[in-house]
């Protein structure tokens, strides 16, 4: 099967601007294609995971990713799927989360002998001349298709600022500047970036009378419709100090019986023939396809050896309830008072709930357990010494725990 197939086989596809050319050069190693990734945060997260995925295939396939990082458009800020703006950052925190960035990418794509680059399209942003692009791009924008665009609709209600509407013209600008700098004739992005993307391709054919292509993927939707990679928590990232490989395990790991199969299909690099075949699984078999997902995007993300350590110690903690392989968290001196915790501060120090409000909802509904024991009352005040010297498994759900420690406990 050809590259292309799989993608379309795997529900990856969403739009293409020119199905046979775009199958001709992704099937024959012939795509030089890029992918932006604006750097708003210091990691990535299972929102870019599509995206890392889709370089890694077509670079098996021969083709050549362009790692576009918007060093410039973050100063802007995407409007795609947002109601308000997004918050101004400084040239260092954008340096900073590049950097970071690259790291992470590093284990997805192959770097080594030109076969991947990484630009940073502050690199051209930053130096154009506010006249010049008036007069050079301008013209080859309408304000009334561009209005019309889905990004623009849903701001417009609450007011779009110029400086969030010139982000079509720098994203369509990137692909002029990548399509003379480094022969890139191809975009991919998630089906939101549509709008955006054909800015580019217009604009390509406009200024050098040349074809360049656009292909969008499926956005990593679950059962009911939402956005894959967020919990009670905060989002799912790729930083195994912001999101332990153990968590990262148990986030793929408990998705709905009606998600796994997807996910597999369109994550995972099994092959397709392997997924068909769990089609027909059902019950408990449902449980060992969410495992299997688990251990590879682990595997993916943090390495074999990290997986085998979640696995292990998921399997360990659910199979007995021991606590030994379950991550952890160390309280200090510092976080009691008068030798006790309440047990709202405790489920947020746990990173088991974002606020003492959705702690204090949690244990309303019964929700909190401490060593198997269900949390009655909000107002709860753990002692110190109650925690011992093995320390305390607090419980929030059925499927999240973390093992309380007190450091220095004598």
């Amino acid at each position: 099967m050809k590259v292309y197939d799989e993608l379309e086989a795997r529900g990856l596809i969403a739009q293409v601007t020119d199905e046979k050319e775009i199958k001709e050069l992704v099937n024959n190693g012939k795509a030089v294609f890029y992918i932006g990734f604006d750097p708003t945060a210091d990691s990535l997260h299972v929102g870019h995971f599509m995206a890392l995925c889709l370089m890694k295939r077509l670079q098996m396939a021969g083709n050549k990713p362009i790692v576009l990082i918007g060093g410039g458009t973050a100063m802007v800020g995407d409007p795609s799927g947002r109601t308000d703006m997004r918050q101004m950052m400084t040239e260092e925190t954008i340096q900073h989360n590049v950097e970071c960035f690259k790291k992470q990418m590093s284990r997805f794509i192959d770097f080594s002998e030109d076969k991947a680059i990484v630009v940073n399209n502050a690199d051209w942003l930053m130096d154009l001349n506010y006249m010049e692009v008036l007069r050079d791009i301008g013209p080859h924008f309408s304000v009334n298709r561009m209005l019309a665009a889905e990004c623009y609709k849903q701001r417009m209600e609450k007011g779009l600022t110029f400086l969030e509407f010139n982000y079509m013209i720098m994203q369509s600008y990137d692909f002029y500047a990548l399509f003379q700098k480094y022969g890139c004739n191809m975009q991919f992005g998630g089906d939101d970036q549509w709008s955006n993307m054909l800015g580019g391709t217009e604009l390509i054919r406009r200024k050098l009378g040349k074809d360049a292509y656009a292909m969008t993927i499926n956005l990593l939707l679950n059962s009911e419709g939402k956005k894959m990679g967020k919990t009670q928590s905060g989002a799912v990232w790729l930083d195994p100090e912001k999101t332990s490989p153990f968590d990262f395990y148990q986030y793929w790991r408990n998705v709905s019986d009606s998600d796994v199969l997807k996910c597999l299909r369109m994550l995972t690099f099994l092959p397709l023939e392997q997924i068909d075949e769990m089609d027909q699984w059902e019950g408990s078999q449902l449980n060992q396809a969410k495992e299997i997902l688990a251990f590879e995007l682990t595997k993916l993300v943090h390495g074999e050896e990290e997986a085998v350590k979640a696995q292990e110690g998921a399997r360990a903690l659910f199979a007995s309830g021991s606590a030994a392989q379950m991550p952890e968290v160390e309280l200090t001196e510092a976080d009691f008072e008068e030798g006790s915790i309440g047990i709202l501060n405790l489920l947020v120090k746990a990173g088991l709930a974002p606020s003492n409000g959705e702690a204090r909802r949690n244990v309303q509904q019964g929700g909190v357990s401490i060593d198997g024991e269900k949390v009655e009352d909000a107002r709860l005040q753990v002692a110190r010494e109650s925690i011992g010297s093995e320390g305390i498994v607090l419980k929030r759900g059925k499927k999240k725990f973390m093992r309380i420690i007190v450091k220095d406990l004598t």
